[in-house]
Order: structure tokens, then C-alpha cells, then sequence
């Protein structure tokens, strides 16, 4: 087996605690020796990395404090500090304090593209167009590029992305005579004979997450939110989102979804003894399935997300993040430098090493990272379907400039129709509701069409 494409991922984070008030003042002032600078281009930058200085990142990648090492190598008169102060929820809220505060902040911060539109408010975040940075678009995906620019602003690079697909067990399926599903009409046929035959057994578990909810809207079309600066506007009744919600009523409201949480020892035990046959999720996810559901190697395997209509293609993004420069930074030039080392040069192939699922279209594209053949899933090119699923994800997404809170809330509304069993769209205009109710408290213009 080719090691050095073997998953070993962290998973990523769906909901957090913190919101940001918009308008608030978040500016802090940018001085200090070496690359103090808040603009500069590529021989700026260099320059800047001639002079003995330092930065501090604060990110939970594996991979970040090797490409740290790395970067040192090759500068040798540059520190990299890496601090791992908590995944998503735990480092935003530091991460705001800091920021409100005035001084504290890193240089560097890895912030997912979820919540990456709460910390671009009040220019807490540097606009890396001024490091030239936009020159990189065609590095990038479609999709991760446009989640990281955000009202005409660069405010991140991409690190890692999560294309869907479809990850089932090919034993069950055998056993029941399930041919893979195409269509989420044959997904759901699927669930309901796999549950049929044996009441212990299903087709998925969901007891409701915000990540994965926005990640099927996405899929289905839907565009809930539009920002426009301050101007929200919020539809968990689009066509799309309906058009979801409405199709998978069939599996909450008839039973035919565990009712187990994910990441819990029952999850990683059911996903092992095949009692839970499919997950429809980010493509960052091999490696937890190796790491944790080892019982289960050799009969996994992989295929695309199914369809609203036969022969579509329609895929969404579940997951990861990229990496900003904070305005507090007194030292801009050198921590533009390593965001761009880490995701658009020599780091991202240590990322891929770590298990990172790239955002960058030459590591996509390779034929070593295509041909990779996962014993664990039989020995299938999984990649090759990842690759497949990151050139279709459907376009125009857009996350609210305060999503880390509606997340916080989405167990209080979406979360109570799973738990009743009762219809989903009803938990969505719920969850619409107070989502709007806190935008407009946090002074933006909410509109709910």
C-alpha cells in the first residue's frame, strides 16, 4: 500500500458558542521589526524572512507544526510558535476575546470556512489581496476559493476541504441485494429494506447537526443565506432546503436512521459490525474510519453522493478550513509568508502526508494521489471519487456573517424535530427564526424570504 495517501484525519467541528456583534470595532494596530508591513509583494516577503523574528499560529491540524518545522529549515532565522489553545469552538472564543480585547491574537489562525465569515466582520482579519495573494485563485478549488473571499476581500488560504461522497458497506449491501444507490429515492429504498430485515440495522444514523444539514441544502440547490456586507437574508424554505428536508422526513419521521450520535463509541461500533451501512459525509473522513472502525476494513468502499435526479452530478463541501492573518499581527510579512508555504507551497503535500484531504487542484490532479489504492476499502482508488466530487460541488454557497452562533442553536430548533420525529421543515423555520432574530440583535438588516 502507498502509506503516504493513508488517512489519518482529524474530523472537523460543526458548532461553536461564540458570536461576533457587527459593527463592532475590532481594529488593532500592526508595528514591529522585520515584517511589520501590512502590504508587501512576493520580494517583500522574502526580504522579510531575512531578518531574525518570530510568529505564533494557533491551529489543531496535525500537520501544522511539521510544516512549522519545515518552514524553519528553510528559514532559519524565523520561530514558528504553534499553539494548539482548542479545536473550533474552544479556540474561536478565545481567539474573539482576544480580539475584543485589542492584543493577544495570533498571527496565524486556522478558522473554518463556516466560521470564517463571524471573524472577517469589523477587520479583525488582514486582506491578503495586498500580499498579491489573489494571484492564487487557480491553486485553489471553486469552492474553497469562494469560501475564503468574502465581500471582496481575500481572508484566508485554503487548507483542507471536504467534498461528500457516499461511504457504504459493501458486505450489507450484498447481503440484502442493494445495488449502490444513484438516486436519494433508491437511498431511501435502500434504508428501508436494510431496516426491515433487521430492526438493529440502518442505513445511516442522524440525530441532527447543524454541519450536516447546511452541507444537504447545499447539495439540493438551496441558497438560505445571502450577505450582502450587512444586509442578511435568511430562507430555510427554498427550494432546496425543501427540497432536502422533504426527502429525508422519509428516513427520520418512518425510523429508518440510527438515533446514535456521531463520534460516540457506539457510532465507531456500529460503522465496524456494519449495523450502520452508509455515511454521506466529508471526504476527510477515511482515516477515522480506519482509525477507529478497524473491524470494518475491506468492506468499505465508495461512491458518489446519490442524486436528486438520475444522472446528476450535484455535489457540497462538509467540512474544513483555511488560514488567516490576523490585523493584530506586528509581524504581517513573515506570517503572510508561512500562510502561503503552508497552503499554497511545500506544506501541502506535508498536509496530504498527514492525512489533510487537499484544497489544491495540482494535488487533486496528481496520478500518485488518484492511483492511491486503500486497502482498507478493498482496495478501491478512493480518491479518484473525492477528486470527482470537488470538481462538482454546486456554486454560489454562502455562510452567515454570524453562523458559529446559529449552529450553537440549531440542537434548540432542527434538533427537537429529530428527536420527535416530526417534519424537518418545521425545525428549519424554527431555527430561521432565531437565527434572524439574533442577527437583527446583533445590528444587521435581516430579511426572512
Amino acid at each position: 500500500m502507498n502509506s503516504r495517501f493513508k488517512k489519518t484525519v482529524w474530523r472537523t467541528l460543526a458548532t461553536a458558542t461564540v458570536g461576533i456583534a457587527a459593527g463592532a470595532s475590532l481594529v488593532a494596530c500592526s508595528s514591529g521589526p522585520g515584517g511589520s508591513a501590512d502590504s508587501g509583494s512576493a520580494e517583500d516577503l522574502e526580504k522579510a524572512l531575512q531578518t531574525e523574528s518570530s510568529i505564533t499560529v494557533w491551529a489543531w491540524a496535525p500537520a501544522v507544526e511539521d510544516i512549522a518545522k519545515a518552514f524553519e529549515e528553510k528559514y532559519p532565522k524565523i520561530t514558528v510558535n504553534v499553539e494548539n489553545v482548542g479545536t473550533g469552538n474552544d479556540q474561536y472564543t478565545k481567539l474573539q476575546n482576544a480580539i475584543k480585547a485589542g492584543s493577544g491574537a495570533p498571527d496565524v489562525a486556522q478558522i473554518e470556512y463556516y466560521a470564517l465569515p463571524q471573524f472577517a466582520l469589523g477587520n479583525s482579519l488582514a486582506d491578503l489581496s495586498k500580499f498579491g495573494f489573489d494571484d492564487l485563485e487557480d491553486k485553489f478549488t471553486a469552492s474553497t476559493w469562494n469560501s475564503v473571499n468574502l465581500n471582496d476581500k481575500l481572508y484566508a488560504l485554503p487548507q483542507d476541504s471536504g467534498p461528500m461522497a457516499m461511504f457504504y458497506r459493501k458486505d450489507v449491501f450484498d447481503k440484502y441485494g442493494i445495488a449502490v444507490p444513484e438516486t436519494w429515492d433508491q437511498y431511501i429504498a435502500a434504508a428501508k429494506t436494510i431496516h426491515d430485515a433487521d430492526p438493529n440495522a440502518y442505513i445511516t444514523n442522524d440525530t441532527g447537526d447543524a454541519g450536516f444539514t447546511t452541507s444537504m441544502i447545499w447539495q439540493a440547490g438551496g441558497k438560505p443565506y445571502t450577505v450582502d456586507g450587512e444586509n442578511v437574508g435568511i430562507n430555510l424554505q427554498d427550494e432546496g432546503s425543501k427540497k432536502w428536508a422533504d426527502k429525508w422526513n422519509q428516513l427520520v419521521e418512518g425510523g429508518y436512521v440510527a438515533q446514535t450520535s456521531s463520534w460516540s463509541d457506539e457510532w465507531f461500533r456500529g460503522l465496524s459490525d456494519g449495523s450502520i451501512a452508509t455515511l454521506i459525509i466529508g471526504s476527510w473522513m477515511p482515516g477515522n474510519l480506519e482509525g477507529q472502525a478497524p473491524d470494518g476494513s475491506g468492506q468499505w468502499r465508495v461512491a458518489p453522493m446519490p442524486q436528486y435526479e438520475a444522472g446528476g452530478t450535484a455535489t457540497a463541501e462538509n467540512g474544513g478550513g483555511g488560514d488567516a492573518v490576523l490585523e493584530q499581527s506586528k509581524n504581517k510579512l513573515v506570517a503572510a509568508a508561512f500562510l502561503k508555504y503552508m497552503n499554497a507551497e511545500e506544506g501541502t503535500q506535508i498536509s496530504i502526508d498527514k492525512g489533510g484531504f487537499p484544497s489544491t487542484n495540482a494535488d487533486l490532479e496528481s496520478d500518485e494521489f488518484l492511483g492511491y489504492e486503500s486497502e482498507y476499502f478493498g482496495g478501491q482508488k478512493i480518491n479518484e471519487v473525492f477528486a470527482d466530487s470537488a470538481k462538482n460541488v454546486v456554486k454560489g454557497w454562502q455562510y452567515l456573517p454570524f453562523q458559529v452562533y446559529a449552529n450553537s442553536i440549531y440542537n434548540d430548533t432542527v434538533g427537537q424535530a429529530y428527536a420527535n420525529k416530526s417534519d424537518l421543515n418545521e425545525g428549519l423555520t424554527a431555527w430561521q427564526k432565531a437565527s434572524a432574530s439574533y442577527g437583527s440583535e446583533q445590528g444587521f438588516t435581516v430579511s426572512e424570504k
